[in-house]
């Protein structure tokens, strides 16, 4: 299956660049076609079989528009947190500047939305409303860079937008297109938004830990001053001395200082919360595939929530 997204893909590449597309359709195609899992678009398939849908063929260009608007966000990200590389390869502000990088974003967002609306009104609808929440979002995150009085209702608003939202838009989008009832395909609606809403506290994780898989120096969300569950949890938790001590290290933190952080995140078992609040958003997920017959699509559906939880361990 993701092969097909792949080869979809980089056809609709091929075919911009065909009709004079140029460079802004060649960079931007560089770093779409760079790997990924491509988890958004395959979900969205997997929940339109799962809600019966029979052809995919009906599905797909839903599938490809959330990946390209996916792909557009990180190349905006990108500039905004200044990264050299996405996908193992450079970013296209590194390449080209930043104003080229912009347009491309936009130019990727125009595409994705392109092949998202061809769906019915109401479809249209849920992305367009998806799209809307990320800017809201991403508005709100910058608000909370380094504020050390974010609250965990403050960050779940901003993954329900930003990470989640998408995942629970596309599996809500899929379900209407394969023709479910309003209150079935909410089910996959909510689905998404826990299913999503695990996947970024996992992100929190492995950027602590540290993983080559998340293709970021480790504590990148540190030094960018994103307040991330575990660092609100500690500081929720801690007190006097250490919470001056935590305060001081996340607003000026640095490489050495790194064992220091671990330790006072370690002490208010702040990472261990968020590994239960993984295992409890999980459950959730699956509690709404339980609704559904069994089926191969369920299976690796079950299968990705099994994954979204081995990823930090």
């Amino acid at each position: 299956m993701r092969e097909r997204v792949n080869k979809a893909l980089h056809s609709l590449i091929e075919t911009e660049l065909e009709h004079g597309a140029g460079e802004v359709a060649r960079e931007a195609g560089r770093i779409l076609n760079a790997g990924g899992k491509r988890l958004r678009p395959l979900l969205l398939l997997l929940a339109y079989q799962l809600a019966g849908g029979q052809d995919e063929s009906k599905v797909m260009p839903l599938a490809l528009g959330f990946e390209l608007i996916h792909t557009a966000t990180l190349v905006h990200d990108d500039i905004n947190d200044n990264a050299l590389e996405r996908r193992g390869i450079p970013t296209i502000h590194t390449q080209f500047g930043q104003a080229k990088a912009v347009i491309a974003g936009d130019w990727l967002f125009v595409q994705g939305f392109s092949l998202a609306a061809r769906q019915s009104e109401e479809v249209v609808d849920i992305i367009a409303r998806s799209c809307a929440n990320m800017a809201v979002s991403e508005f709100l995150q910058l608000d909370h860079v380094h504020n050390l009085a974010t609250s965990p209702e403050d960050y779940l608003a901003i993954v329900r937008g930003k990470t989640a939202g998408p995942f629970a838009a596309g599996c809500h989008a899929a379900g209407l297109t394969a023709g479910l009832p309003p209150d079935q395909a909410l089910g996959l609606e909510r689905f998404g938004m826990e299913l999503g809403i695990a996947f970024q506290l996992v992100d929190d994780l492995l950027d602590l830990r540290g993983d080559e898989r998340m293709g970021k120096p480790r504590g990148a969300d540190v030094y960018e001053g994103k307040m991330t569950l575990p660092l609100i949890h500690a500081l929720t938790l801690s007190h006097g001395p250490h919470r001056q001590r935590l305060a001081n290290l996340i607003e000026t933190f640095s490489d050495e200082h790194f064992d220091e952080l671990m330790a006072l995140l370690n002490r208010s078992d702040s990472m261990e919360y968020a590994e239960i609040l993984v295992r409890t958003h999980l459950e959730r997920a699956r509690s709404e595939l339980d609704k559904f017959p069994d089926s191969q699509a369920k299976e690796v559906l079950l299968l990705i929530t099994d994954f979204v939880m081995q990823r930090h361990t």
